[in-house]
């Protein structure tokens, strides 16, 4: 195969392998570093960047705005405290899910197919994270403050409250942050070295040579690497877990109708993953695409990738299940009234049109042909990640805008404002992907160069 010339169609391959065959070591380090080193930046490029840096424009406007007038401006009222701050708060944590899963799970598993994925399903999970974590300091009406949130000595002992797990999430996140974001390093750095060995001009060789940290490939090197790397693995594989539990936590330990049971935990984690995988899918397709990555992500990368969604999903489709039967088991008439507020109150289109997202329209890909089509999962994907985000909209208002209290009850409506902060998190979220898609390998070379090592291994000797 020419690297640089026409390509094997993926739909020519029974098996769906790994990585197409014909590539050596040296083509698919020059492959992938050509999208970093290669000269100049594409037109399409700069054309997308420019719509997510308006995008981020657009939230640095909205975020001054905010703390100059306060949280007034959003749509929060008695008794919908919490609304699109906390709704996307937790969409964007979810998201960050699949990025750890992928690397640290899937390397501890052995599973060979990640390879291709699973580095900017890394990078995913920090900008997704980077998103979560404006909307509860933004929540809090006075940010400046945050660090009331830490356990700091301070002279009155006013220390937060342990009990709350507000200030639970406080922790969860940022040490699932914090790993994160070493783990993605760590795996960066041969890869950076590489980059610095390659970079013909002098700004790029100084920058990739301070980050790779003086890396040369030597055994010590490699055997420290591999080291870190399966440590990172197994801390980041609980955090997986506990961080969206914890965040579960912010609604089932309160006493609100629809918020107090004990299957948030897994739901919510099984919820995170779904919509997880199905923003790598989102965002998987269009880079093999348009950098011409068919033969690294292939037709099996993407058929794994929605086998697991559909199995979270069924999971997910579970939790509506049991949530819905213990309403009515339980004799509980605030419980029952929440389901039956979900289905036919105000917001009840909102609620169906979350089940058609979430579990009718994605069981079409039990259907092979389903999963071999690369437009039809791209939609699948687009449309899971909006039922995932009607889901949190429909926890949070639905079970706060009607309570105990008929004479409290009241309607929530979004302003512009919301709307305007949500959408400028996604151009947070796409300015930094489009600039590491730009400035660093968005596969990792090191990986796909060891699996065609084990490819060519594995070959009948002549």
């Amino acid at each position: 195969m020419d690297p640089e010339g026409s390509q094997t169609p993926i739909e020519a391959t029974s098996a769906h392998p790994i990585i197409e065959p014909g590539y050596t070591l040296g083509t698919v380090t020059d492959k992938i570093s050509s999208i970093v080193l290669g000269r100049g930046t594409s037109k399409g490029w700069i054309f997308g960047f420019a719509i997510a840096f308006s995008l981020l424009m657009l939230l640095n406007f909205t975020v001054g705005y905010l703390l100059i007038k306060g949280v007034g401006i959003w749509g929060i009222n008695i008794p919908v405290g919490w609304g699109f701050a906390i709704v996307n708060f937790v969409w964007w944590i979810g998201i960050g899910h699949a990025g750890t899963l992928i690397s640290a799970i899937l390397l501890l598993l052995r599973q060979q197919w990640r390879t291709s994925i699973n580095r900017f399903a890394e990078a995913m999970t920090l900008f997704a994270v980077a998103c979560a974590g404006m909307f509860p300091l933004l929540h809090m009406g006075r940010p400046w403050l945050f660090f009331w949130l830490m356990p700091y000595p301070n002279p009155m002992w006013l220390w937060p409250q342990f009990r709350s797990p507000l200030v639970w999430d406080v922790f969860a996140v940022s040490t699932y942050a914090t790993v994160s974001l070493l783990f993605w390093f760590v795996g960066l750095v041969p890869d950076l070295a590489t980059l610095r060995d390659r970079a013909r001009n002098r700004a790029a060789k100084v920058v990739y040579g301070i980050l790779a940290m003086g890396w040369r490939g030597s055994a010590v090197h490699w055997s420290r690497y591999e080291t870190a790397s399966i440590l990172l693995a197994g801390l980041a594989t609980p955090l997986v877990v506990s961080v969206h539990t914890v965040v579960s936590f912010d609604f089932s330990v309160a006493q609100v109708a629809g918020w107090h049971t004990t299957i948030f935990p897994p739901y919510f984690v099984a919820g995170a993953i779904y919509s997880g995988f199905a923003m790598v899918m989102t965002l998987s397709i269009p880079i093999r695409k348009f950098y011409n990555l068919e033969d690294f992500i292939t037709m099996r990368h993407l058929g794994n990738m929605a086998k697991v969604m559909l199995a979270t999903g069924l999971i997910v489709a579970y939790g509506y299940m049991m949530e819905t039967f213990m309403a009515f088991y339980s004799g509980n008439p605030f419980d029952r009234f929440l389901i039956i507020n979900r289905m036919t109150g105000p917001y009840a289109f909102f609620y169906w049109l979350l089940i058609a997202c979430n579990i009718v329209i994605p069981q079409i890909m039990w259907l092979r042909s389903v999963r071999n089509n690369v437009a039809i999962l791209f939609v699948i994907s687009l449309i899971v990640n909006v039922g995932m985000w009607l889901e949190r909209f429909v926890i949070v208002v639905i079970s706060l805008h009607r309570d105990f209290l008929p004479s409290s009850w009241g309607m929530y409506y979004p302003t512009r404002w919301d709307w305007a902060t949500y959408v400028g998190t996604i151009g947070l979220f796409l300015t930094l992907l489009f600039l590491f898609i730009r400035f660093l390998p968005v596969i990792s070379i090191y990986e796909m160069r060891s699996l065609v090592e084990e490819t060519d291994e594995e070959k009948p000797k002549k």
